[in-house]
């Protein structure tokens, strides 16, 4: 995640344009060499009762074990579930799974209308792009996925004659402006240099002690601030001599040819596409050639800030058809009630799907995010064990299971656009996503989690999780990724940041990336349950307080 390359900004956590699954019936999947994993589960079996001491908490964590989570997270993480694609067969099979173990512990399904209770259904839209996309300047036409691709938006289902502006790096923020002389944008196709302007010793001028900015970290950050001005789409394009096109093209095509996903009224709005396109081709645009651009580059690292364009931008004839078709996906709900403030909701949430099938590869994601799932369920099953016990929480809980995170954080933003349970009555939200593995920067020390948003809207939630890490758990809580300028920008990408929108507070427990990072080998046998169990009884410390203390917690800050 730490890498610059823009292979590593495609293929990031959370990206709105990764790609949903081929159909499993059009792939030839193959065969992993582990032992075979019984698909159905048996139900879950208390394996310790609580202390009869006073420490109520502590003895309903400690039914949270390695065995009940290692056992749903192999029936979840199973090649027979196809790594969770959203709208595909593995990620309903894997929403019938939570959905039984809902009701086999007793919670209720909360959701009115549904053939199900326990699921909330939404209609999104596939897409994809289909034959026959080319650009042409002048005589000369460029190859899809040879000289270019794109990403997201609509694209041009008819041949379009472009007239790209040249927007320099496209960055805007204090003391530095590539839109500040270029007026309205609205309606424009700019055409715009990936990376970010560097110092005369070659570090990066908008970054934090020498560090890339979110400029440069991810292409994302552009594009958003072109949507935001109006643009009808953008070129990028990498003249870096490290960066290699064809090679990457090459790597990204099996993401590029897979469909994408989005709510079916948002595939009706217009959004930027982005284009990226080769050197040679970009040199083409700009009517220019690499020394030219070099100079011009050195001109805006010498004078610190944008300088005017030498370049005449050519004309491009553009098509890149796409084909669309609507599916059904679903969010999974089991609610506790509570007690005396029962109208309070506390939410525990994690994304239940993953990428599916990549070049006939499943892709399982035990990590990311099964153990998350597999954490609220065993959450689940010690708060409906207190609660049958005359121990039941104040504050009632939702255990909410989301999917099509890994498409946009898609599941979160519905359920939060269509709350069940209104979301001024709604507390906090306390989301798992990644916490049964180790990064590198914590290889070889204790056990830690990383803790990313508890200190954005509530002091007292941030307070709160120290001290009941400080009484029970006494892990390294690091809280890095809190700093605004994490290029990593790791709080904006989970399914607690929906919440966030909304100014209820928010704890995001993570343990970061590792090399197996959406890759097909986040496989159970890696997971470290014994840290997974301590992460997961953190968590239920952490909404234990929460659920029962006698205010709910304040909204007394807004850090970015």
């Amino acid at each position: 995640m730490n890498k610059t390359s823009l292979l590593t900004w495609l293929l990031a956590a959370g990206v709105a344009t990764a790609a949903v699954a081929q159909a499993p019936e059009k792939i030839k999947v193959k065969t992993k060499r582990k032992a075979k994993t019984e698909v159905t589960a048996t139900p879950v079996m208390e394996t310790a009762a609580p202390a009869p001491a006073t420490d109520l908490p502590q003895g309903y964590a400690e039914t949270i074990t390695q065995a009940d989570l290692r056992q749903h997270l192999t029936v979840l993480a199973s090649d027979a579930y196809e790594g969770r694609e959203t709208g595909e067969k593995g990620q309903k099979m894997a929403a019938d799974y939570i959905a039984k173990q809902f009701a086999d512990l007793g919670l209720k399904g909360p959701v009115t209308g549904s053939d199900n209770p326990y699921l909330q259904h939404f209609t999104m839209v596939r897409s994809s792009w289909a034959d026959g996309a080319t650009m042409k300047i002048g005589p000369t036409s460029y190859k899809w996925l040879t000289d270019f691709y794109a990403l997201g938006g609509n694209g041009f289902q008819q041949e379009t004659n472009v007239q790209p502006v040249f927007a320099g790096y496209g960055i805007e923020q204090d003391g530095y402006s590539d839109y500040a002389a270029m007026g309205d944008v609205k309606g424009k196709d700019l055409l715009i240099l990936l990376g970010e302007p560097q110092t005369d010793k070659g570090t990066a001028l908008l970054g934090k002690d020498g560090q890339n900015s979110k400029w440069g970290q991810d292409y994302r950050a552009k594009l958003t601030l072109a949507a935001q001005k109006g643009a009808r789409s953008v070129i990028f394009v990498d003249f870096n001599p490290n960066s290699n096109f064809e090679k990457l093209a090459a790597r990204m095509t099996p993401y590029i040819s897979r469909p994408s996903i989005a709510f079916k009224e948002a595939s009706q709005t217009t959004r930027p596409t982005a284009y990226f396109v080769s050197p040679a081709l970009g040199y083409k645009l700009l009517g220019t050639t690499a020394p030219a651009v070099t100079k011009y580059t050195a001109g805006v690292s010498k004078a610190a800030k944008p300088t005017a364009s030498p370049f005449k931008v050519a004309k491009v004839l553009v098509k890149a058809p796409k084909k669309t078709e609507d599916f059904t996906t679903e969010n999974v709900l089991g609610y506790l009630e509570g007690t005396d403030k029962k109208d309070e909701i506390m939410v525990l949430s994690a994304h239940y799907d993953h990428i599916g099938i990549i070049n006939g590869e499943v892709h399982n994601g035990a990590d990311d995010d099964g153990s998350g799932t597999v954490t609220v369920l065993e959450m689940a099953q010690a708060f409906v064990k207190a609660k049958a016990e005359g121990h039941g929480p104040r504050r009632s809980i939702l255990f909410l299971t989301v999917t099509g995170e890994e498409k946009g954080l898609l599941g979160s933003e519905y359920y939060t656009d269509h709350p069940i349970f209104p979301l001024a009555s709604t507390v906090v939200d306390l989301n798992t996503d990644m916490v049964g593995r180790t990064d590198k920067d914590h290889e070889g020390k204790g056990d830690y989690v990383y803790v990313i948003g508890s200190d954005k809207l509530s002091s007292e939630l941030h307070t709160i999780l120290q001290a009941q890490n400080e009484k029970y758990t006494k892990m390294d809580l690091d809280f890095r990724f809190n700093d605004p300028e994490d290029p990593n920008r790791f709080y904006y990408r989970s399914d607690h940041y929906n919440f966030a929108k909304h100014r209820i507070p928010v704890a995001f427990f993570f343990n970061g990336v590792h090399d197996d990072y959406h890759g097909a080998g986040d496989e159970v046998e890696k997971i470290e349950f014994p840290k997974m169990e301590k992460r997961a009884r953190l968590v239920f410390y952490t909404a234990w307080d929460l659920a029962n203390r006698d205010q709910r917690i304040v909204v007394d800050s807004n850090k970015k």
